[in-house]
């Protein structure tokens, strides 16, 4: 027998009745979600710009133009990058993290870490810094007399102490750096930049790479590629001494034959675009090409470092001819300043080689760091220093970010049966300076002995982040879509570090 029927359920087989109760409820209904709506716009959350901040982003991208500056997302602290990258994993308690126990522990093992394997296995015991450290600027902060015209500059400089990776291996390290990934295919954060932001400069790349003048790093092209974004976003990469290749034309073409070639395939293509309408990917090759026609002018005068002063040289150490490697990485860094003076975008300088093998022309200090690191930091030093400085006496600093940094660190033990440190990713240190962040300032700590990050730890993404928002990007948004997924620089991680903006 049927169970009986409620009230309620008697009331709704009245056919007239069950209109009424439904009609009175998606009235309810619409009620509840006006009000609902109401509410968020009261909060802020329903406006349009507000919704907007929420969605991933896309920049529009004009392919007969695909270099035009582009506004960013919010108010830009900087406008352009300069990320000097040291090859090899330089060292960070040898450098710039200063750790009062390893000079106390010299010799002893690592606590809790008895027979500690890493990359290239087992460890040995504590080994003090190969320099002494000396308080250095009004700030007072502790640095290696190895690298002292660096550590000179104390005080305009943010160091990161607490920086971790997600590989010990030196090729996919140095694609995490400049990638935010550990395998090949991934665009490069100055591609993502140029991307996004395009260039105040027509005639230059909007994203330059300076490999060092011993070679390239182990990595090569993946640190300034464009992975999945259109090909035109990767970086141009040349040096002081090894220029652009194939773009002076033939001597047997005069320069007015050269410019009345160009004015006419100039005018055939915009006959072509009135007669069959404009194709994008045509249009987009066309502006490479016309590009590279202007770079023809534009690079030459910019490499052309015969225009700067004899004491600008000096400074930067450009004519010391007892360490030519020394001379040829100051000229790269001249170079990257008179780039971020044409308004090139991103300018990536590399400090270190791997054509010469394992810590010969790189910061890889597995067997000899103590005889191999005076003649890196000889070769870094004084040019890098004097990068920053000449840019903060021009007043180009004030927009513009300076990165230092490295894919990770060392260990603070020596090797067993050797006289260097393996690979640690568990906690190294980058600097920032320029626009946007606060100096003199020591964000996050590792370990009493410089080992792992211990306080304010800080991921790759993290890194990406604050660069990116520094830019006036939300690293959550800046997206473009690929194979099915929105892809990120900072893949589904990363937060800014708001502990180090001015």
């Amino acid at each position: 027998m049927p169970p009986p029927i409620s009230p309620a359920a008697h009331d709704l087989l009245d056919r007239r009745r069950f209109l009424s109760h439904t009609g009175t409820s998606l009235g309810a209904i619409a009620l509840a979600s006006l009000l609902q709506g109401e509410q968020r716009t009261k909060a802020g959350e329903g406006s349009a710009e507000a919704n907007a901040a929420d969605k991933p982003w896309n920049p529009t991208i004009d392919p007969a133009h695909p270099y035009r500056a582009r506004p960013p997302h919010h108010r830009a602290r900087a406008d352009q990058v300069i990320l000097i990258f040291c090859s090899g994993a330089l060292s960070q308690v040898d450098t710039f993290d200063f750790k009062p126990a390893l000079f106390e522990h010299d010799g002893r093992p690592l606590p809790g870490a008895d027979a500690l394997v890493t990359f290239q296995g087992e460890n040995g015991n504590l080994t003090r810094p190969i320099r002494e450290f000396h308080p250095r600027g009004e700030c007072g902060k502790m640095t290696s007399e190895l690298l002292p015209h660096l550590g000179s500059l104390a005080d305009d400089l943010c160091f990161i102490h607490s920086l971790t990776t997600k590989t010990n291996t030196h090729g996919p390290g140095e694609n995490v750096m400049s990638t935010g990934f550990n395998v090949d295919g991934f665009p490069s954060m100055g591609a993502w930049s140029s991307y996004a932001l395009g260039s105040e400069n027509s005639d230059l790349p909007t994203f330059i790479a300076i490999p060092d003048p011993r070679g390239l790093p182990q990595s090569a092209g993946n640190n300034w590629g464009p992975g999945f974004l259109p090909a035109l976003f990767q970086g141009t990469a040349f040096n002081a001494s090894q220029p652009i290749r194939y773009l002076d034309p033939p001597q047997s073409i005069s320069p007015a034959r050269d410019r009345a070639t160009a004015q006419f395939l100039k005018s055939l293509n915009a006959r072509d675009s009135q007669n069959f309408g404009r194709d994008n990917d045509l249009a987009a090759r066309i502006a490479s090409y016309e590009l590279a026609a202007r770079m023809q002018l534009a690079v030459p005068q910019v490499t052309n470092l015969s225009q700067e002063p004899s004491h600008i040289l000096r400074s930067y150490g450009a004519d010391q001819e007892n360490n030519k490697t020394k001379a040829a990485y100051a000229r790269n860094c001249i170079l990257a300043r008179r780039l971020i003076e044409q308004g090139v975008r991103f300018v990536q300088l590399f400090n270190g080689a791997y054509a010469m093998g394992e810590g010969v022309g790189n910061w890889d200090g597995h067997k000899q760091i103590a005889d191999q690191y005076p003649g890196h930091a000889e070769i870094l030093d004084q040019p890098t220093a004097a990068l920053i400085r000449d840019l903060k006496q021009r007043g180009l600093l004030e927009r513009t970010l300076v990165i230092f940094c490295t894919e990770f660190g060392r260990m603070p033990t020596f090797q067993k049966g050797a006289s260097g440190r393996d690979h640690n990713p568990e906690g190294f240190t980058a600097f920032l300076a320029g626009a946007g962040v606060k100096a003199p300032l020591s964000f996050g700590a590792t370990d009493e002995f410089g080992y792992r990050a211990v306080e304010d730890v800080v991921s790759v993404h993290d890194f990406h982040a604050t660069i990116l928002h520094l830019l006036g990007l939300d690293h959550e948004r800046l997206t473009y879509y690929h194979n099915g997924t929105l892809r990120r620089l900072t893949d589904v991680h990363g937060h800014v570090i708001e502990a180090v903006l001015s």
